[in-house]
C-alpha cells in the first residue's frame, strides 16, 4: 500500500511550539474536558493556561481558531499514527478492521478530540472552508485509499463507489460512537468494530466467480 509519511516525519523535525501557545492549548485542551466551548472564555483560557488574554491573540484569531488550531494538531497526530498502524498489513478488509478500530479507539480514548470533531466544529459554515477541515479530509482519505486498492484488488465490490463506501463506514463509526461521546458513556473498541465489520463488509465484499 502506497501511502507516505514524509510530511509526517518532516513536521516533526520542526522547531519546537513556543511554550506561551502550548500552555493556551493546554487549557483549553483541559477547560473541554470539564465543558462546553460556547461556555469558555478567552478571560478563562488565559486563566488556566497563566498568561495574558493579549497572548492567546498573538497566537491565534480569536478563540474559535484556537479550536481549529487545536483539531487540526490532534488530526495529524492521529494521521500519523493511523499510517503507521496499518504499515504491513496485508488485504483491504485487514486494513479496514484495523482502520474502523484505531478510529473508534481513538474516539473511546479521547473524548475532547471526539467532542470538538463530532460536536463543537460542524455547526459553523466558515469551518468547511479553513485549512482545519482540509485536515480532516487528509485524514479520511486515508481510508479511501485502501477501499480504492480493495477495489483494484478484486476484494471489494465495483460497481459500489469508493466514496460512498468510506460515507458508509466513517458514518456508521459516527453514529455508534455518538451517544456515547454526549453522555460520557463507555465506548467498547472491540466489541464495536467486530458489529461494524461484520455489517460493513457483508455489503462491501465482493463475490466469489
Amino acid at each position: 500500500m502506497q501511502l507516505s509519511v514524509n510530511r509526517d516525519m518532516k513536521n516533526s523535525k520542526e522547531k519546537p511550539l513556543p511554550p506561551g501557545r502550548i500552555k493556551i492549548v493546554l487549557a483549553l485542551k483541559s477547560l473541554l474536558g470539564q465543558k462546553d466551548f460556547s461556555t469558555i472564555t478567552t478571560a478563562e483560557i488565559a486563566k488556566t493556561a497563566g498568561v495574558t488574554e493579549a497572548l492567546i491573540y498573538k497566537y491565534f484569531k480569536d478563540k474559535r481558531d484556537l479550536l481549529h488550531q487545536l483539531l487540526s494538531e490532534y488530526l495529524e497526530q492521529y494521521r500519523a499514527q493511523l499510517l503507521q498502524s496499518i504499515r504491513g498489513i496485508n488485504g483491504a478488509f485487514n486494513r479496514l478492521r484495523k482502520l474502523i478500530w484505531y478510529h473508534i479507539n481513538v474516539y473511546a480514548t479521547n473524548r475532547v478530540f471526539a467532542k470538538i470533531l463530532l460536536i463543537e466544529v460542524r455547526n459553523y459554515p466558515d469551518y468547511y472552508k479553513s485549512e482545519t477541515y482540509k485536515r480532516v479530509k487528509e485524514y479520511s482519505d486515508v481510508v479511501l485509499k485502501v477501499i480504492e486498492e480493495g477495489v483494484q484488488n478484486a476484494e471489494i465490490r465495483s460497481d459500489l463507489p469508493p466514496k460512498l463506501i468510506r460515507y458508509g463506514i466513517l458514518g456508521s463509526i459516527e453514529q455508534v460512537c455518538l451517544s456515547g461521546i454526549i453522555f460520557g458513556k463507555k465506548i467498547n473498541p472491540d466489541e464495536l468494530t467486530e458489529q461494524l465489520c461484520e455489517f460493513i463488509f457483508s455489503g462491501i465484499k465482493k463475490e466469489s466467480s
